[in-house]
């Protein structure tokens, strides 16, 4: 299970950098960031494909997805200059407290 783990959180990863990456690819204009958002986008698929054998694919997509858009919120904030907010910040702590949820019960 550790395992699945470990790849699950290389998925967010590699999905977080490429959605990070999107804004780079000038509307998929510039070739080279256009190949590593695609190569980065089906490299988070085929890792996320891997752990939905080792657990179920709602939990999984969940923590997947969750976990990715909470981080792209963040890189959003840190790095590309986007605004910060109280709805914002509530929105996220919404998606993490959801994500742990899903966690406690598939651990059940």
């Amino acid at each position: 299970m550790y395992a699945a783990i470990g790849l699950l959180l290389a998925a967010i990863a590699t999905e977080v950098a490429s959605t990070a990456a999107l804004p780079r690819t000038r509307g998929f204009r510039d070739p080279q960031w256009t190949v590593f958002v695609i190569a980065g986008y089906s490299v988070s698929i085929w890792l996320l494909a891997l752990v939905v054998r080792h657990m179920p694919v709602s939990t999984a997509y969940a923590i997947w997805a969750g976990l990715g858009t909470a981080a792209v919120a963040v890189i959003g904030v840190l790095w590309l200059g986007e605004s910060l907010n109280p709805m914002k910040v509530a929105a996220l702590g919404m998606i993490i407290t959801g994500v742990v949820v899903l966690n406690l019960q598939g651990a059940h």
